[in-house]
């Protein structure tokens, strides 16, 4: 971890247009939670339906996309990268940094939301709210990683991100029978599936698998994003 380079990349990321999207996705779950519950009122059910599918399937994901992207992205976009390799720092340290950056991001902007809609929806009860927020670090800290190395790899890593988040994880991951086992939605859920005391909370691995394949898609991303950064030259970024 780098100090100095963790709030410059704090910095970039919280710019004005992105610190609006970072916003409005986290107040559609918590407003859509309220009016879910003035409609419905206490329900555990809706409630799981709304966290899994809003939160874990479609928020977390973007706003992985916005995070994971933003913290390396901009600064290979427009060559001021090259000062950060300048600096006498490992690569594998930069790398680092800036994903704790997007995961704090995603902590503030995903699991803290996802946490106050779970508490608007049914409280405190068979522990759903406290379940799906840390579903929520781990996915945010799987998607930063993947997110970062693809924004290390190419130029183009918003658009195949969009691509991977809207179709693979809101779509393809949420109801594809097989290819759900390929799914960082569905590895979380299974943590949060261990956390809640509710039967109908179906993840596609166990926790065991669940958890193996999130340490190992997000150590694979934050090395191979290290390994890149490393060969990156500075002819590349100008």
């Amino acid at each position: 971890m780098n100090a100095t380079i963790a709030r410059l990349t704090a910095s970039t990321l919280l710019g004005k247009r992105r610190v609006l999207l970072l916003f409005v996705l986290p107040a559609v779950l918590v407003l859509l939670a309220l009016i879910l519950r003035l409609v419905t009122g206490p329900s555990l059910q809706v409630g799981t339906t709304l966290l899994q599918t809003l939160a874990l399937g479609t928020i977390v994901p973007l706003l992985g996309l916005i995070a994971g992207t933003g913290v390396i992205g901009p600064e290979i976009d427009d060559g001021s990268i090259i000062y950060v390799l300048a600096k006498p720092l490992p690569r594998p340290t930069i790398v680092v940094t800036k994903l704790a950056v997007a995961v704090g991001c995603l902590v503030a902007f995903a699991a803290v939301p996802t946490l106050v809609a779970g508490v608007i929806m049914s409280g405190f009860d068979d522990g759903m709210a406290v379940g799906f927020a840390v579903a929520t670090v781990v996915a945010g800290l799987a998607y930063s990683a993947v997110f970062l190395m693809l924004a290390v790899i190419t130029r183009h890593a918003v658009v195949f991100g969009l691509v991977y988040a809207l179709i693979w994880e809101s779509l393809v991951g949420g109801f594809v029978p097989g290819a759900q086992v390929l799914s960082i939605q569905q590895w979380a859920l299974a943590v949060a599936d261990e956390l809640i005391a509710r039967d109908d909370i179906k993840a596609a691995v166990g926790l065991g698998t669940g958890t193996i394949l999130l340490l190992v898609t997000i150590l694979a991303a934050t090395w191979f994003a290290g390994e890149r950064l490393r060969s990156l030259t500075l002819t590349e970024t100008e």
